[in-house]
């Protein structure tokens, strides 16, 4: 017998399809959104896994040695014993609050109904349970069970974890050659494939979100997808960092996601977007000093607008290990040539340059190194570290890439305890693969997620105009107010050439007030929301903000960099 999840839902179930995602990243994803209240699915595959649960028997149900199948092991805070997950598996992650009336045993028996609505709905023979063994099964009622699905899940603090795994085109030896699944010995499992059942990853993603949408979505549903048609071929040499790439191929990577052609890039800005230019003395000054010290900024590189009014303020951002990016990402100007070597020297070098320009705040960022065995992280911690050494007083912002998903990694920066820790979404999910296809939204998020767990005040940034949708954006920010990320900045897409990204449409002033209004009011402690807003904009101002709102002292707002 069937039950419902009681879930506190005064908002709607937040559906994501995030396409493959590295299992790690996922559970670091998760561990995040628990922290939160909101309700969330999220739908995923994941490269070759195996799973365990604490009372897991490995010696008897892991039948090999994983590497050796392309696997990793991983140990997990789960119920079950030992299952798969890999490509052609929809994994499926429900983050609900329950209610004092609903408990595990419930939850568990509410995303069984929710896999035996989806399965009926796409055909398949009889789906139900088997008393005895948890999970969903085929022809349940013969004499030839199947399961399809497994189900291992955590409750804490009445916040729902892990969820389900559903076999659609899954390579099955990994189940029946390499592991026991699910500790079951005796009863042998299935695919959609298997039971002649051909449909789209896509139509079941949909099938699931409307039986998800009937037992935990009193809200509604918000759904978001990313984008579905991809190719290995359209995201090569581009998203290696081999160059710009050929504007056709671009356009056609743009067209897949629903973009046209966009605003010519003759056409005249809006006043709104035509900032003033001013290179006086202070802006001479602070040219002098960057270049004395053999600086890299992002002002310059990046074609930022702001570059006169921040640097006759004495400001600007540092840019480190180098000026060559080994992405190319679709609307950044930063250069995409072969990285030179990393300058053991530019920590010490950044730290005299902070205290030349006399700041208080200073901003690191970086180009993405996914040359380097840690993206880079360990020279911005060491670059945190020196000026801390030279001027213990400054606070230390770091906008940084999502390091490829080095997790380790990522604690290496954290470990030197920067004041804000930055990572740009840059656009909305539907996008990503276009704009970012280097990145992805899941990772994003994770490195959001994981700042946010380690305690660090935490950043992130959008651009708007590039052919978003307003329920994508509202989606995106209630993603980061559901993380806790404390400032975002949401500013114009500027086409920097051809061979980039068209600009869909000139966003009014109006339209980044809402926003800033939305996002405040999802949670988010400060919004800078302009049509020159980029992501070391007024940073020193947001912090502060920031601070006075969580009763500390502020910081000074007068100089950064």
């Amino acid at each position: 017998m069937g039950g419902r999840t009681l879930i506190k839902n005064e908002r709607p179930l937040r559906v994501r399809w995030l396409g493959r995602v590295p299992y790690i990243e996922a559970l670091e994803l998760q561990r995040g959104l628990h922290r939160g209240t909101d309700s969330h699915l999220l739908l995923v595959e994941h490269d070759h896994t195996f799973t365990y649960g604490p009372h897991a028997n490995l010696n008897e149900h892991l039948k090999c040695k994983p590497s050796n199948v392309g696997a990793q092991l991983i140990a997990v805070d789960r119920g079950g014993d030992i299952t798969y997950h890999g490509p052609g598996q929809l994994t499926g992650y429900p983050i609900l609050s329950l209610t004092a009336g609903s408990g595990p045993l419930r939850h568990v028996l509410a995303v069984e109904d929710v896999l035996i609505t989806a399965l009926r709905e796409l055909g398949v023979s009889d789906p139900g349970r088997l008393r005895g063994y948890p999970g969903v099964w085929v022809d349940s009622t013969s004499d030839n069970p199947r399961k399809i699905a497994a189900i291992g899940v955590r409750v804490a603090r009445k916040r729902t974890m892990h969820g389900f795994a559903l076999n659609v085109t899954t390579d099955m030896a990994y189940m029946r050659e390499h592991i026991v699944a699910c500790g079951i010995p005796d009863r042998p499992v299935t695919s959609l494939a298997e039971e002649g059942i051909s449909v789209s990853m896509e139509d079941v993603v949909s099938a699931v979100t409307r039986a998800a949408e009937t037992q935990w979505g009193d809200g509604g549903v918000d759904r978001q997808d990313v984008q579905w048609r991809t190719s290995t071929a359209d995201l090569s040499p581009f998203s290696r960092g081999a160059g710009p790439g050929e504007p056709v191929r671009l356009m056609r990577r743009a067209k897949s996601a629903g973009l046209d052609e966009g605003l010519s890039l003759s056409e005249r800005k809006p006043d709104w977007l035509r900032p003033v230019v001013h290179h006086g003395p202070e802006v001479l000054a602070t040219r002098k000093v960057l270049r004395e010290h053999e600086m890299v900024t992002v002002c310059e590189d990046a074609g930022c607008p702001n570059l006169s009014e921040c640097w006759s303020q004495g400001t600007a951002t540092f840019m480190v290990l180098g000026d060559r990016c080994t992405r190319a990402c679709g609307f950044c100007l930063v250069d995409t040539s072969k990285p030179q070597g990393v300058d053991g020297g530019e920590p010490s070098r950044v730290a005299r340059a902070v205290s030349a320009l006399g700041l208080q705040h200073a901003v690191l960022t970086m180009v993405a190194r996914d040359d380097l065995p840690d993206g880079g992280f360990g020279h911005v911690a060491r670059c945190v570290e020196a000026i801390r050494q030279h001027q213990p007083q400054v606070t230390v912002e770091t906008l940084v890439s999502d390091g490829a998903g080095n997790t380790s990694a990522w604690r290496e920066l954290f470990v030197s305890r920067p004041d804000v820790v930055n990572h740009n979404m840059e656009t909305v999910q539907r996008l990503q693969r276009v704009v970012r296809p280097s990145a992805g939204y899941a990772r994003s998020l994770s490195f959001l997620a994981a700042s946010k767990a380690d305690g660090l005040l935490t950043k992130s940034g959008l651009i708007l105009g590039l052919g978003e949708s307003v329920d994508e954006v509202t989606s995106l920010l209630a993603d980061l107010a559901a993380l806790e990320v404390d400032i975002v900045t949401i500013g114009q897409y500027l086409r920097p050439t051809s061979h980039h990204l068209p600009v869909a449409r000139w966003v009014e002033p109006a339209e980044f007030a809402h926003w800033k209004e939305v996002g405040e009011s999802m949670g988010i402690r400060h919004i800078e929301s302009t049509p020159l807003t980029r992501s070391s904009h007024h940073a020193a101002e947001s912090v502060a903000a920031v601070q006075v709102s969580l009763g500390r002292t502020s910081i000074s707002s007068e100089n950064h960099v």
